[in-house]
């Protein structure tokens, strides 16, 4: 009675998954070696990567068959991390525009263009 809660999974995911982690992580390797520069080597960088952990997380931790636990594990943590940008986004507006209210427009831009031309 005991056993009727355990789920045993085949061998053929596990080696699926373990074979387009490989794969994934060839495409992710390729993207330097192709030399593909700015916003999409980090794009497909990211992409590679969040796939990877995605796998690795609903496979071989097993949360693929607890709904509960990988919408806490997967979503509430990315959630939060983006609430928090959000935040330091905010804040860092905030910050620049008191120090350009503070020292004036005018005189932050002469700081910057006298330090360019080495003064």
């Amino acid at each position: 009675m005991a056993a009727e809660g355990h789920q045993e999974h085949s061998l053929s995911i596990y080696l699926w998954v373990w074979l387009l982690l490989f794969v994934l992580s060839t495409l992710s390797y390729l993207v330097d070696y192709l030399g593909f520069e700015s916003y999409l080597r980090w794009s497909l960088i990211l992409i590679f990567m969040l796939a990877k952990a995605g796998f690795i997380i609903a496979i071989f931790m097993h949360m693929a068959w607890e709904r509960v636990a990988l919408i806490y594990a997967i979503l509430g943590p990315p959630v939060l991390l983006l609430f928090l940008i959000g935040l330091m986004a905010v804040e860092g507006d905030y910050t620049l525009l008191t120090r350009l209210n503070f020292f004036g427009e005018t005189n932050f831009v002469a700081q910057e263009h006298a330090t360019e031309e080495g003064h």
